[in-house]
């Protein structure tokens, strides 16, 4: 069955986006630094990228998809893309065939992981993972961590509210611009 993986590049002090997100400034003043490794990527972080475009579908939050573009419609080869909203789409994100809205937390766990077949699910976003971390539908976690201290934004496990999490290291890999973390989640 295919396993829940939230992707994600954090600063050092925990943030994954910087201060005065909106939608035409997703990432944040400053957040694009998060993401420099993977556009640069070679060697360990190039590994990574590419584990990360080997997915079968993608699960992520309005909030994420919608300031991203949309990825244009296709976040890699032609993918299922599932949105957790409870609106409905805005009209530029209607039409496209690989994405659905969904308000349901776990029938879109359910049909993301249906339409990975084999392969891993994308997750995207601080609620989307929060969500399916507080529901017990998030299998692992992959933490790109560069080398800088936003100072503010958002952070990703903040009120979380789900207690004790006891995770087990899966590896390390350290790349040029970012310390790869990949963790399982114990249940």
């Amino acid at each position: 069955m295919a396993a829940t993986v939230l992707y994600m590049s954090m600063s050092l002090d925990g943030f994954v986006a910087g201060p005065n997100e909106s939608l035409e400034n997703g990432l944040g003043d400053g957040g694009e630094r998060l993401h420099s490794w993977f556009s640069n990527a070679e060697g360990p972080d190039r590994e990574v990228v590419d584990e990360s475009l080997t997915t079968g579908s993608v699960l992520a939050g309005r909030g994420t998809f919608e300031p991203a573009g949309g990825w244009g419609g296709d976040h890699h080869d032609g993918i299922a893309i599932f949105i957790l909203s409870r609106h409905r789409p805005a009209p530029e994100f209607a039409q496209w065939p690989n994405v659905t809205y969904l308000g349901d937390l776990e029938e879109a766990v359910r049909r993301a992981r249906d339409a990975a077949g084999s392969r891993n699910v994308l997750v995207h976003g601080v609620g989307t993972a929060q969500r399916c971390l507080r529901a017990g539908l998030l299998d692992e976690i992959q933490i790109s961590l560069v080398p800088v201290l936003l100072g503010e934004g958002r952070r990703l496990f903040e009120h979380l509210g789900v207690g004790h999490v006891e995770l087990e290291t899966v590896r390390v890999i350290q790349g040029r611009d970012a310390t790869h973390l990949r963790y399982r989640i114990r249940r």
